[in-house]
Parts: structure tokens; sequence; C-alpha cells
């Protein structure tokens, strides 16, 4: 039985676990960064995603070889039973991560062989990077670039080695810690700051089920095993319905709006926010992406691209951004929000974890 702490039993954090079910529906968004100080369950949050996730349908991994000699092509067999969740810890290093020559192959048998790294133990699952801030910024590189288009490429002694590495790519961090630069800011998907609960009730509520848990795991994860498998599936029906949601133009016109208002450089942020509102919009059951998906979405997207120039203050708060995006939706002609523009669905809290559960 896996022990690992439910995503269904995590306490408020909305817009954390938000994050993380998005890139769960659909993983090409571009991964998470969550942000926060020191024990607001920002490791607990991705650990226990993983169990969620549904394992590769060909869980094989091919490995295309490109030697002076010719094109190879291998098998690297792999178990089917749940999605790898892996973790690079922080002193790895490049050969670690996307892979090295098997030097003792080639000592005893005269034929050079690729050892897969991380990212290919990752493919098909979830590859989390505690204390992201604190690795070298080429290995960050390394992860973004490979999350982003889905493949890892090696150039090693004459061989060039190609294979998928699609997983989903979550990085937690603290910010007092030291920040990553903004370039690399700027290449996660959506991001997320977590502060510990103010609330003396949902503090006792946090403390209440974690002592359950350290106390009994297995008893504690059976009570949430019924929410956990509904989410499961929820999870899988949104990922296959993502394919069919409609993006029209009066709604891609609100995202370059809103884009263009929030001051973000380039154009990763309108392309991303428009992945984040269709999977958001296949997560509450519907194929057509409207307004209120976009505000949803917006403060995961844009926060953390907002330019920042030196002596000058240009912060924004989620306040500020959704009034943004009402005046975008003024500007682009379509109804405002607080004017029958669509709410959250009522079977949101459940699926994002209702703090109500069984189990308390």
């Amino acid at each position: 039985m896996n022990d690992c702490y439910p995503f269904a039993a995590l306490v408020g954090q909305e817009q954390m676990r938000l994050a993380l079910l998005l890139n769960a529906v659909h993983p090409r968004i571009g991964g998470v960064l969550i942000r926060g100080e020191k024990g607001t369950g920002k490791s607990t949050a991705a650990r226990s995603l993983s169990p969620l996730l549904t394992p590769p349908r060909t869980p094989d991994l091919e490995l295309h070889l490109e030697t002076p000699q010719g094109r190879e092509t291998t098998r690297l067999p792999r178990s089917s039973q749940s999605a790898p969740f892996v973790e690079l810890p922080l002193g790895a290093g490049e050969e670690r991560l996307v892979g090295s020559l098997d030097l003792e192959a080639a000592l005893t048998s005269g034929r050079r062989r690729f050892e897969p790294g991380l990212l290919a133990q990752a493919h098909g699952g979830l590859l989390y990077v505690d204390e992201v801030n604190l690795l070298p910024d080429h290995l960050v590189d390394l992860l973004l670039d490979s999350a982003a288009s889905g493949v890892n490429t090696v150039e090693r002694e004459g061989l060039s080695i190609r294979h998928p590495a699609r997983f989903m790519l979550v990085g937690t961090m603290n910010p007092e810690e030291g920040e990553l630069r903004p370039q690399l800011l700027d290449r996660f998907g959506l991001a997320v700051q977590v502060k510990a609960p103010v609330d003396p009730e949902v503090r006792c509520q946090v403390i209440r089920r974690r002592m359950r848990y350290e106390s009994d795991p297995s008893t504690f994860c059976e009570d949430y095993r019924e929410s956990g498998q509904e989410m499961r599936r929820s999870i899988r029906e949104a990922a296959q319905r993502l394919p069919g949601v409609r993006l029209e133009e009066p709604i891609l016109q609100l995202i370059a709006r809103t884009c263009a208002a929030a001051e973000v450089e380039g154009l990763r942020a309108d392309i991303v926010l428009c992945k984040a509102a269709s999977a958001f919009c296949a997560w509450e059951g519907r194929t057509c992406v409207e307004a209120e998906d976009v505000r949803r979405c917006a403060p995961l997207v844009l926060l953390h691209r907002r330019k920042r120039n030196p002596f000058e203050d240009r912060s924004m708060d989620e306040a500020q951004l959704d009034d943004l995006v009402r005046q975008a939706w003024e500007e682009s002609r379509l109804e405002s929000p607080r004017e029958g523009s669509p709410k959250s669905r009522p079977r949101e809290s459940a699926r994002l974890g209702d703090d109500s559960a069984e189990g308390d």
C-alpha cells in the first residue's frame, strides 16, 4: 500500500492544489514552481499528487542512438503499475540528470552503451526538485528544456541519444534562500506563492490530520482512498476531454489583452494562459473555455512574469490582477464576471480536496 500523504487530505492552499491539478491534466503547461517559507506543505503536496497520475500506456522507453555505424533503437523496460515519482537530488550533476555512457559495458564488451538518467526514469510521471533555486542554472535550463519539448537529447563521445521525456515538473523553493533568475522563473508554466494559514482553526485542522497520519499512515490513507480514486478518475477524464476543448476568438482576445496589460515580456505567458484555461475548462467538465476560466488561471500564469525594473515597484497582487482582467473583459466587450459570467462549479471544492472530507 502506498502510504504517501493523500492529496485529498490537504487543507487550504487552494491555488497550490489548483496549479498541481492543472499540470496533471495538461503536463505541457510547463510545470509548477511552488514558492514559500519552510513548513508550508510544499513538498507534501508535490509527493501526494504522484499517486493520482495515470501511468503511461507503454511503460517501456525507446532510446534512439545515432552512432558512426548507424542508428540503433533499444528499449528500457519499466514497471507499469504506477506513474513514476523521481526526485532530483540537490547535488546531482548533469550526467545523473540526462544520462551517461556505461563505461563498464564499454570496457568489457567494447561497445558503447547509454545509461539513462533521471529524465528517462521520470518519463510518464512526476519529476520533483526541492530547493530548485539552489541548483546550477544550466541544470535548471536542461530540466525546463526537456519539460517543454518532451524530449531529452544527449551528445556524448560520438553518440547522439534521443528519448521521450514527458513528465510533470514540480519545483519548490524558499525565496529567503535566494531567487531564480527572471529568465528561468519565466519558463515555469505556473507559479504559486504559499504561506502558512493564519486562521487558528485551519491550523488546528492541519495539525490534527498530520498527527493522525504520523500515528497510523495506513489507516489514515485508507480513510481517503475513495476520495483519492475519485480525484484520479477526474484527472483522467479531464485529460481525455482536453483535446476537444475549444478556445474561441473572443477568449483569445481576452487572453492577449490581459497579458499585454500585465506588461509581461514575450508571448510565453499568452500561450501558457491558453493552455491553463483550457485545462481548467476540461477539469470543470466543459468543452468551451469561458472568461471565468481565464480569471481563475491568470494569477498562476502572470504574477511571476511581471517585469521587475530596478528602483521601480512593479509588484501586483491577485486583487489588482483580477481588476485588470475585468477591465480587459470590458475592453473585449465580454460580459463582466459580476454580470452573469460563469462561476466555479459547486463540485470544484470536492475535486480539489474538500476540507470537510471524511477522515477528520
